[in-house]
C-alpha cells in the first residue's frame, strides 16, 4: 500500500522535506500532500524588506519554487489557501479548511511533517483590524503593505514598532521609499542580537540615514479613526502616522501541535531529535521555525527562526523519510543584516548569553579596516570577540563595518563551530590583498587582542 505523507506548511522546511523525500521515493511508494494557508510556496520571507524598498523589483523574484513546479517536477499535491485546523494522531488524519472555496477536508496520513513556521508576537494593542497596520511575516503580508504604499493618498509617515532585524530592515526600506520613519524600541537599544557596545554603532548609522530612533518607549495603543490608523499611543506621548509596521519578533507556531499532544520544549518550540523526529511520536516529524534546537556553544535548547536552518532541517527530515540517514547538528546563532551601507554580523554567544550559560570569559573590541588603509574605499570595521577563560575557546563574535564585514563573520562561525581557541585563530592563513584586507585581517587583530587579554 502506498504510504501517505501530509505536510503542514509549504514554505522552506516543509517543501525541502517533501522534495528530498520525493527524490528517494516515487509516487507509487510515497504520496505527498502539502497544505499551505497562503498564496505562495517556497519563498524568501527575508527578502520582503528589499522588495518593499524597491531594491528587488518584482515579488516573484522572491519565490524559489512556485506550486506548479512542486506539482510537475516533484509530483507533490500542493493545496494553497488550505489552513490545517486540527491534527488527530489517533485517527492519523488532519482537518483543513478551504479559505477561498469554503468547506472542510479530512486527509489521512501515515507520515506527518509539521512545518507551520512561526507567528508574529502581538500584544493586545496590536490585535486590530484597522487598516494601515502591517506585519511582514509572509509574502501575503508584504503584498498588503506594498498595496498600501502605492495607494492614493500616498503615506508620508511610518512608525516601526520593534528594533530587531525585521524592524531595522523595514525602517530602512521605508526611508528608501521616501517616508519619514520613526522606530520605537522599548529596550535600551535596537538590534539586541548584539551587545550594547556594538548596537550603538548601528543606532548611529540608522540616525544618519534619517530614522528617528526612540528607545525605552512602550507602545500602549493605536489611534484609529474610521477604521484606519492615524497614530501610535506610547508612554511618552502620541505619534501621528499613516502606517504602522510591527516588528516585535516571532514565536513558534505550535498551537495545533500542542493541541494534538506533541511535546514542546522550554523555548516553546516542538521537541525533536537529531533526525527531526518529534520526540516520542512515531511517524511525526517537524522542522523550521516551529521547532527548538540545540545551541552548540551553550549546550542549551534555543529557538532561532532562520530560513537557513529551516532548509537544512527540512533536508535532513526528507532524507530520513526517504529511507536515508541524516542528522541536524544544531546551531550557533550566526546571522547578518544590513542597515543602509552598514553591515552587522554575529555568531555564538553575546555577553549575557555567556553569563547565563555559566561561562567565565573575556571580551575584547578591536578596531581595524576592511582593506589596506591606503587602498581606495578603506572603511572602519569593529570586531568583538568573547572567549572562555582560561581555555581561550571562542564563545561568540560580533562585527560591525561598512564593507566586507558581514561575510567575515563566516570565518568566525567556522572557528566557533570547530571549537577553536583565539590563540589557534591568530595563526589562520587568511587571504590577503590590499583591495580585500589589511596585512593583519580584522579577524586576526581581534584574535591577538583576545589572546593578550587571556594572558593577563
Amino acid at each position: 500500500m502506498t504510504e501517505r505523507m501530509i505536510v503542514v506548511g509549504a514554505d522552506a522546511a516543509g517543501m525541502a522535506t517533501a522534495a528530498q523525500a520525493r527524490r528517494r521515493r516515487d509516487r507509487n511508494d510515497l504520496e505527498i500532500v502539502a497544505f499551505e494557508r497562503g498564496h505562495f510556496t517556497s519563498y524568501s520571507a527575508c527578502g520582503i524588506p528589499y522588495w518593499i524598498s524597491g531594491l528587488v523589483p518584482e515579488r516573484e523574484q522572491l519565490v524559489a519554487r512556485d506550486p506548479e513546479t512542486h506539482r510537475k517536477q516533484y509530483d507533490i499535491d500542493v493545496r494553497l489557501r488550505h489552513e490545517v485546523t486540527a491534527i488527530d494522531l489517533d485517527r492519523r488524519e488532519v482537518v483543513a479548511r478551504d479559505l477561498d472555496g469554503g468547506g472542510e477536508v479530512r486527509e489521512r496520513f501515515d507520515t506527518l511533517m509539521y512545518a507551520a513556521g512561526a507567528v508574529p508576537i502581538k500584544p493586545d494593542w496590536a490585535r486590530t483590524d484597522a487598516a494601515g497596520v502591517f506585519g511582514v511575516q509572509t509574502l501575503d503580508d508584504g503584498s498588503a503593505l506594498r498595496r498600501w504604499l502605492e495607494a492614493e493618498p500616498r503615506p508620508r509617515r511610518a512608525v516601526v514598532v520593534g528594533g530587531g532585524y525585521i524592524g531595522v530592515e523595514m525602517a530602512e526600506a521605508l526611508v528608501l521609499r521616501g517616508l519619514s520613519v520613526t522606530l520605537l524600541e522599548r529596550g535600551e537599544q535596537p538590534v539586541s542580537t548584539v551587545d550594547p557596545d556594538m548596537a550603538v554603532l548601528v543606532t548611529e548609522a540608522m540616525r544618519g540615514l534619517g530614522v528617528d530612533i526612540r528607545t525605552g518607549v512602550e507602545v500602549t495603543g493605536l489611534a484609529v479613526r474610521d477604521g484606519r490608523v492615524y497614530g501610535v499611543q506610547t508612554d511618552a506621548g502620541h505619534l501621528p502616522t499613516d502606517l504602522v509596521v510591527l516588528g516585535l519578533g516571532v514565536r513558534p507556531n505550535t498551537a495545533l501541535a500542542e493541541a494534538a499532544g506533541l511535546p514542546l520544549g522550554p523555548t516553546g518550540g516542538i521537541r525533536v531529535d537529531r533526525r527531526m523526529r518529534v520526540t516520542g511520536t512515531p511517524g511525526v516529524w517537524a522542522a523550521g521555525d516551529c521547532v527548538e534546537t540545540l545551541h552548540r556553544v551553550s549546550g542549551l535548547p534555543v529557538h532561532i527562526p532562520l530560513g537557513t536552518h529551516a532548509n537544512k532541517q527540512g533536508r535532513v527530515a526528507g532524507i530520513n523519510i526517504g529511507g536515508g540517514y541524516a542528522t541536524f547538528a544544531g546551531v550557533i546563532g550566526t546571522a547578518v543584516t544590513k542597515v543602509c551601507d552598514l553591515e552587522v554580523g554575529r555568531t555564538g554567544l553575546r555577553e549575557r548569553d555567556a553569563t547565563a550559560a555559566g561561562f567565565e570569559f573575556v571580551s575584547v573590541i578591536a578596531e581595524s579596516t576592511n582593506r589596506a588603509g591606503y587602498y581606495p574605499g578603506s572603511r572602519p570595521m569593529t570586531v568583538k570577540l568573547i572567549a572562555e577563560r582560561p581555555s581561550g575557546r571562542l564563545l561568540g563574535a560580533q562585527i560591525v563595518g561598512w564593507s566586507e564585514a558581514a561575510k567575515r563573520i563566516d570565518t568566525l562561525a567556522v572557528a566557533l563551530w570547530n571549537r577553536m581557541t583565539v590563540d589557534d585563530m591568530t595563526a589562520l592563513d587568511l587571504g590577503y590583498a590590499p583591495p580585500y584586507a589589511p596585512v593583519w585581517d580584522p579577524v586576526l587583530v581581534a584574535a591577538r587582542k583576545a589572546t593578550d587579554a587571556l594572558a593577563r
